[in-house]
């Protein structure tokens, strides 16, 4: 995989639902960032995160977290590794005690577990070139 950077949320950006969500996403300590357009429900779910806003009953994220917990799975960390079509694509980067895994998934759900976890979120040289050229 091509060199990781490490970045931040910096902000999100919760609209309407009829509109656009964006989450931004930082270069640790630069003013290098890039948006990043999500859904409602998964712009959402990061402000609760970020709020670390909890329910009685365990929404989506907070299911999918207990399976990793039940089954002994960490989050590592998140990756946003590519940019095809114009469509972000990101893995989890998941460890037990005896493997390690990359898992795809939609960048707004591993961003949100990232979240959820407090772990460091990384993007792909490539792609921060792609989308924040430095200036």
């Amino acid at each position: 995989m091509d060199e990781l950077v490490p970045v931040e949320i910096s902000r999100v950006v919760l609209q309407s639902k009829s509109e656009p969500q964006y989450v931004h996403l930082r270069v640790l300590e630069s003013e290098r960032s890039f948006p990043i357009v999500i859904g409602f429900n998964e712009a959402a779910e990061i402000c609760r995160k970020l709020g670390r806003e909890r329910f009685e009953r365990p929404m989506t994220h907070d299911l999918i977290g207990r399976i990793f917990e039940a089954t002994g799975w960490q989050l590592r960390r998140v990756i946003v590794s590519e940019l095809r079509d114009a469509t972000f694509h990101a893995y989890l980067d998941l460890v037990s005690e005896i493997e390690e895994r990359l898992i795809d998934c939609r960048p707004s759900d591993a961003i949100a577990l990232a979240t959820q976890f407090r772990t460091p979120i990384f993007v792909s040289r490539e792609v921060l070139d792609a989308v924040a050229p430095e200036g």
